[in-house]
């Protein structure tokens, strides 16, 4: 079947249709949503962002133009979309302690012999930071992610998540400064 008689089968509410897109296409979502997902998302995340995939399909046939591309082109966007929304649910959801530790030691900017009060200075001026400066900086030094997955993960270019990463240190060396 091609593109077309596809999306006109699924619009007239054919499951025939829709499960074989579904055999066809699973695999390639799969990997779709699991590289957004990496280092961050569980397998059953990884499993919701693809069913949301073909529910929205099932749904939404009409949004499908196959003037603009192929059908799986389409369904890998849609793929994407649901994961870098998942990945956002998840850190919102995952929200850590600045309390921790560990977190203040992997920015790099504490020793271990820090004073309590320097330590609530460090806290106060990361919890000061605005979004998405603050969600930058928790990614990167306590998740460990990379540049590149944070601007995949939040919708931005590399080069952005490096400049906010930069002006973001030199904000709270500043603010620990004053």
């Amino acid at each position: 079947m091609n593109d077309e008689r596809t999306i006109t089968a699924i619009k007239n509410r054919n499951e025939a249709a829709i499960n074989e897109v579904i055999t066809k296409y699973s695999k390639l979502l799969w990997a779709v949503a699991g590289a957004v997902l990496n280092n961050m998302g569980s397998t059953q995340d990884v499993e919701e962002c693809v069913a949301d995939t073909f529910i929205y399909l099932w749904e939404h046939p009409d949004k499908y133009d196959p003037q603009r591309g192929k059908l799986k082109t389409w369904l890998s966007i849609v793929a994407r979309t649901q994961a870098v929304n998942r990945c956002r649910e998840i850190s919102k959801r995952n929200t850590i302690s600045l309390e921790n530790t560990d977190f203040i030691d992997q920015l790099g900017v504490v020793d271990n012999i820090l004073e309590a009060e320097t330590r609530k200075s460090l806290i106060a001026a990361v919890n000061a930071l605005g979004e998405p400066d603050r969600e930058i900086l928790i990614r990167r030094y306590y998740y460990d992610q990379k540049p590149k997955e944070i601007a995949l993960a939040m919708d931005m270019s590399v080069k952005q998540v490096d400049n906010r990463l930069y002006q973001t240190k030199l904000k709270l060396r500043d603010s620990l400064s004053n």
